[in-house]
């Protein structure tokens, strides 16, 4: 089944090109210039991933991402005009998995959409795993994390980290590396940004993110999965 793709950018011209891109890659796609439509259609339609630009004329972007993320771990790609790094930085701690500043490439734009719905697909592998006597559970089959008991929603990209940490628990990993671990391809820039998706998840996942048990900071050297393997 066509994965459902939601696209909300205002100039018509670039919207009906992405669309047909989207639309030539397999995709089924939803498109409005109105980010009051936009929000009404994430709930109703419930699309696989969302293509967000944060400059509309009605609601801004931002408002846009955090009701669509209020609602759960829908995958965002924002879309902007907005080049500096806080902006980038700013919109990922919205809970974007993604960051395309205008002008870019619709064909690479595609490839960045499917990038990021492979990264929340399940993957074939063995049961779940424990971590820390139970505390942590992730279940890569079924694409299920559970901590201290209670299911958590992570985003493709949050999984995506959580997971590459626990490859090797205690194992510190780079910025730069579970930026391409996660990804898949290098962005320039952009391994600073693993910060603001590593602060999403604390939020979910620790007891008091103030103080991280599960995903530590190694200071020089990037984040490990503060807990052991349970045999």
């Amino acid at each position: 089944m066509a994965a459902t793709v939601l696209l909300v950018e205002d100039e018509r011209k670039l919207r009906e090109l992405v669309r047909s891109y989207l639309e030539r890659a397999g995709f089924t796609a939803l498109s409005t210039g109105s980010g009051a439509e936009a929000i009404t259609l994430a709930a109703s339609a419930a699309p696989d991933l969302v293509i967000l630009d944060l400059r509309l004329p009605d609601v801004p972007g931002e408002a846009v991402a955090r009701e669509v993320r209020a609602n759960g771990p829908m995958p965002i790609v924002m879309l902007t005009a907005k080049a500096a790094e806080e902006d980038r930085i700013a919109g990922l701690e919205l809970g974007a998995d993604d960051y395309v500043t205008k002008p870019f490439s619709p064909r690479e734009l595609v490839l960045r959409v499917q990038a990021v719905l492979r990264r929340g697909l399940p993957s074939a592998g063995p049961r779940a795993a424990s971590y820390g006597g139970g505390v942590l559970l992730i279940d890569e089959p079924r694409r299920e994390v559970t901590v201290r008991e209670a299911p958590v929603d992570l985003t493709p990209t949050e999984w995506g980290i959580l997971v590459a940490l626990a490859t090797v628990p205690g194992r510190v990993y780079s910025r730069y590396e579970l930026i391409n671990r996660v990804r898949g391809y290098e962005f320039e820039g952009y391994e600073r940004t693993v910060d603001s998706h590593v602060k999403n998840l604390r939020r979910k996942i620790e007891g008091d993110p103030g103080r991280p048990q599960i995903v530590q900071t190694v200071m020089g050297g990037g984040y490990r999965l503060g807990l052991a393997r349970d045999d």
